[in-house]
């Protein structure tokens, strides 16, 4: 499959849409789209994930510490730290989850 990642998914107004790319025991590839001001509330997970921008502007909270990201920065959520997402700016991003074995 060969496509711009950021033309994947579309934004919604007032909502957060996803789409699962890869699913594997392994673990999951999945990109979202943020409109302005939504976000995930603080969660924890007990894998690994690494969240990449790919357009816009987020802030991510991992363990109650604020991280400000853009399109091009990726950022590591370690298992078990509970974290959070928040669109400064509508945002679209790639969510890669490793699952231990």
């Amino acid at each position: 499959m060969e496509s711009k990642i950021n033309e994947m998914i579309n934004y919604q107004a007032n909502a957060v849409v996803s789409k699962t790319l890869l699913e594997k025991k392994s673990g999951t590839i999945t990109i979202f789209a943020f409109d302005k001001d939504q976000g995930l509330s603080e969660h924890s997970a007990p894998f690994d994930a690494v969240v990449q921008i790919i357009e816009g502007d987020a802030e991510i909270k991992i363990s109650g510490e604020p991280h400000q990201l853009s399109e091009g920065e990726m950022i590591i959520m370690p298992a078990n730290k509970p974290h959070a997402l928040k669109a400064i700016s509508r945002f679209k991003m790639i969510l890669t989850m490793i699952k231990s074995q």
